[in-house]
């Protein structure tokens, strides 16, 4: 009766501990204490393979020629993923794949170009690369200069929290300083205007009051009037329905977030009929080796009696 009782016990604590556990751990709801509002969602980052399918570059093909950039650039992709544009094997910009397809503008250097798109899942893996295309720019207006001047990134898609300054160093080179730099975040925002004076890395900030995912455009100029060209993917961090425009406390307090873990019960619950079931089995057993013991002593009795 105590091991019947033991196993019972047993089941109902090793239910609570594989359902409970990995419960409790994965879903967690935050809260802003400056605003009273919260998201609930889960946490953790789950493992998955990288992309199998490759995205394709269908315009422009193969052996054009240009005199003027931005080109436009478009092909097949698989939806939600991140396609990241290269030039001879340099970043010149990013886009999200909507709707099966994707167009992006971007810069080129000049002389030949190897383009190639590269899609990336959320947690930055990237898949395989597209069709190579090799097209000419002839830059007739400044092909005087050794370089032009040119912008790239190390990050082709970034974010920040709703209300919360997003940084993003943009790299300069080429061209003759100073430049000027004309950034439009895709949010219908007025247009940031920068002057900076020497080439290198730039950080350009801007905060988002909206969520969403944003096309943000850099735009750049140097000295004699060269100019170059940079699209990338910006995200605005919160929950859709989040306008992220109220106002801080006169205090000036800042914005901290409390996580609080939620259990979920219903695993647990469900595994008590198995668990009955499983005690009555152990309850029958017993019953029946009890009656098999009485019989064998009867029996024994009986022989001894007849003796």
């Amino acid at each position: 009766m105590k091991k019947n009782i033991q196993r019972f016990l047993c089941s109902i604590l090793l239910g609570v501990g594989m359902c409970l556990g990995p419960v409790g751990l994965a879903v967690a709801q935050t809260t802003n204490t400056q605003t009273g509002t919260g998201t609930t969602g889960m946490q953790g980052t789950i493992p998955s393979p990288p992309p199998k399918t490759a995205a394709t570059i269908a315009s422009p093909s193969s052996g054009r020629t240009f005199q003027t950039t931005p080109i436009d650039v478009s092909g097949l992709c698989t939806t939600g993923l991140l396609v990241k544009m290269f030039s001879n094997n340099i970043f010149v910009g990013a886009v999200m794949c909507e709707k099966g397809s994707y167009s992006i503008k971007i810069d080129l250097f000049g002389g030949e170009n190897t383009l190639v798109a590269r899609v990336y899942d959320a947690l930055d893996q990237a898949g395989p690369d597209s069709n190579s295309v090799n097209v000419t720019f002839q830059d007739a207006t400044f092909a005087a200069f050794a370089q032009r001047m040119s912008l790239t990134s190390n990050y082709a898609k970034k974010g920040a929290d709703v209300g919360t300054q997003l940084t993003w160093p943009i790299i300069i080179s080429g061209g003759t300083a100073p430049y000027a730099l004309s950034i439009d975040w895709g949010d219908g925002s007025a247009t940031d205007l920068r002057s900076v004076s020497f080439a290198g890395t730039y950080d350009i900030t801007h905060t988002y009051k909206t969520a969403g995912i944003y096309r943000v455009i850099v735009k750049g100029t140097d000295k004699v009037g060269s100019t170059a060209f940079l699209q990338l993917v910006g995200v605005g961090n919160g929950a859709a329905s989040q306008s992220g425009s109220s106002s801080s406390s006169s205090s000036g307090g800042s914005n901290n977030s409390e996580t609080k873990y939620i259990y979920i019960w219903w695993p647990v619950m469900l595994l008590i009929p198995f668990a009955i079931v499983a005690f009555w089995v152990g309850r029958r057993f017993e019953v029946v080796a009890i009656h098999r013991r009485i019989e064998k002593q009867a029996s024994m009795y009986e022989n001894e009696i007849q003796r």
